[in-house]
C-alpha cells in the first residue's frame, strides 16, 4: 500500500490503503515483487581488526552489493546510535527470491560479511489490498510496485492482526478501515508502502513508511492508535527507525 501523508505545504496524493480489485487482465500481465528488509549488526571483533582489512572487508562487501544491481532495486540506510542491535539495513526489492539469495550468500564471503550478523529479516510481496479508498476513489494506483522515495527517514516494522479481526463481515472491516484512511490523510508527508507476508514470513504484513519529518510519523501513529481498529492489532513490532544513507556511509559508520 502506497501513502503520501505532510504537514508541509506541498500537495502530495493522500493516504493510500485500497485499491481497486485487480482485473483478469492485471492478474496475468501484472508482475508482483518480492520486498526484502535486511538488518545487519556487526559483531565486537570487527573494529578489533587492522584498518587495512577492515578497509578491504568493505570494498569486497560494496563490489558484491553492486553487482546485483541489475536484479535488485535496494536502498540502503543506517540505525548507527538508533538501536543497539541493528547497525544498517538494505531494502531489496525484485522479481524473484533468488537474487535475494544469492547476494545473501555473496555478502556473507566477504571480509566484512565474515563479521556480520543479520539480526533481523523480513520477507513479503506486494499485492492489491480488499479495502476501498472511498475518500480519493479517483487513486488508481498500481501498488503491485513498490517505488521507494527519497524520504530522510523510513520507519519499518511487522504487523500482525488478530484472527477476530479476519471473523468480521467484509462491510466492518471496510468501516473500521475507512476511520484509518480519513486519519492518515491528514498527514500529508509520510508516504506508506504496505507489502504481504501470509505464508512467506512470520508476520502477515510489513509497513514502511518514507518521511523527511519523524514527528508527523509519531503523531501519525499515535492517533492511529486510537482507531477502533487498533482493538484487533495482534503485534506491530519490533519498530526500525532507518536513516537513509549510501551504503558507502552505512559502512564508514562501523568503524
Amino acid at each position: 500500500m502506497s501513502t503520501n501523508v505532510s504537514t508541509s505545504d506541498t500537495p502530495q496524493a493522500s493516504l493510500r490503503l485500497s485499491e481497486k480489485p485487480e482485473t483478469t487482465e492485471q492478474k496475468t500481465t501484472v508482475k508482483r515483487q518480492f520486498v526484502n528488509f535486511a538488518f545487519y549488526h556487526v559483531r565486537p571483533e570487527w573494529r578489533m581488526l587492522g584498518e587495512a582489512e577492515r578497509e578491504a572487508g568493505k570494498e569486497e562487501f560494496l563490489r558484491a552489493v553492486e553487482g546485483f544491481k541489475p536484479d535488485l532495486v535496494m536502498n540502503t540506510y543506517s540505525l548507527i546510535g538508533l538501536r543497539t542491535d541493528v547497525d544498517f539495513m538494505i531494502w531489496r526489492i525484485g522479481y524473484s527470491l533468488d537474487p535475494i539469495q544469492e547476494m545473501t550468500a555473496q555478502l556473507n564471503q566477504t571480509g566484512l560479511g565474515r563479521y556480520l550478523e543479520a539480526t533481523r529479516s523480513f520477507l513479503s510481496m506486494t499485492k492489491r489490498s480488499m479495502y476501498m479508498d472511498k475518500e480519493h476513489p479517483e487513486h488508481d494506483e498500481d501498488r503491485l510496485h513498490i517505488i521507494p522515495g527519497k524520504g530522510q527517514y523510513l520507519f519499518v516494522y511487522p504487523f500482525v492482526k488478530t484472527r477476530q479481526w479476519y471473523m468480521l463481515p467484509h462491510e466492518e472491516r471496510q468501516e473500521l478501515m475507512d476511520e484509518h484512511i480519513r486519519i492518515g490523510s491528514k498527514y500529508r508527508s509520510v508516504k506508506l508502502h504496505t507489502t504481504y507476508s501470509f505464508g512467506l514470513d512470520d508476520q502477515e504484513f510489513v509497513v514502511a513508511f518514507e518521511t523527511d519529518y519523524p514527528a508527523d510519523f509519531l503523531d501519525l501513529v499515535q492517533e492511529l492508535r486510537e482507531t477502533k481498529a487498533s482493538v484487533y492489532t495482534l503485534r506491530d513490532t519490533p519498530m526500525y527507525t532507518c536513516r537513509r544513507q549510501s551504503l558507502t556511509e552505512c559502512l564508514k559508520a562501523l568503524g
